[in-house]
């Protein structure tokens, strides 16, 4: 089985354990997101506009709904370290970059999904799909811990997080349907991957 027919079988997969595969059409609520819509921001959200008549698929909703929670707890991790006091200026930059990366992105795929008409949020709560989530315990270390070990949680926390959305991401540009989402998987996959050996480096350097 070569990657691509592995990666339309996850994504498939996951689209139907979510109970995706009819609910384009049906005329659901937001699933209780308040997470507010800013299409006219700046920023590198507003080149990706929601299309309601554009063509989507069940790995498109798939990959909205799984990676708005994935982003959101990289948001919150990165407010943990910055709120932090004398983290290096290195660390404060990347999670600064992070959160000003992922929280546009998160109202773009809010938006997509209310264009479509279908929850923001899974039903599954149990995060089935999201590969390199923290859990709890995780996060827990993270907000108590300070200096030189807050910032080893925090970077080992991260590279972990990111890998997972990267091949989230690389499930949707197999999978997906939407241009849009497909762009956007293919831009969080780029980005993620150089910060990924920038965070390697900061580690090597602890």
């Amino acid at each position: 089985m070569n990657s691509k027919i592995k990666a339309l079988s996850v994504a498939a997969a996951l689209a139907a354990s979510l109970g995706l595969a009819g609910c384009a059409t049906d005329a659901g609520s937001s699933g209780g997101s308040t997470m507010p819509m800013n299409h006219g921001s700046s920023g590198p959200a507003s080149s990706m506009m929601p299309d309601a008549s554009a063509g989507h698929n069940p790995a498109d909703i798939a990959f909205s709904q799984m990676m708005i929670p994935h982003h959101a707890q990289a948001v919150e991790m990165s407010d943990m370290i910055l709120a932090k006091p004398d983290m290096p200026a290195d660390v404060t930059a990347l999670a600064t970059k992070i959160k000003d990366a992922q929280a546009p992105e998160i109202e773009t795929m809010t938006g997509w999904l209310e264009d479509w008409n279908v929850p923001t949020m899974m039903s599954d709560h149990s995060g089935h799909g999201m590969t390199g989530m923290v859990d709890s315990e995780g996060m827990e270390k993270l907000k108590d811990a300070q200096g030189t070990d807050a910032v080893r949680l925090f970077l080992e926390h991260m590279i972990g997080h990111h890998e997972g959305a990267i091949d989230m991401a690389q499930q949707e540009i197999a999978a997906g349907k939407h241009p849009e989402s497909i762009q956007l998987a293919r831009d969080i996959a780029t980005s993620q991957e150089a910060e990924i050996a920038e965070m390697k480096e900061m580690l090597a350097g602890l």
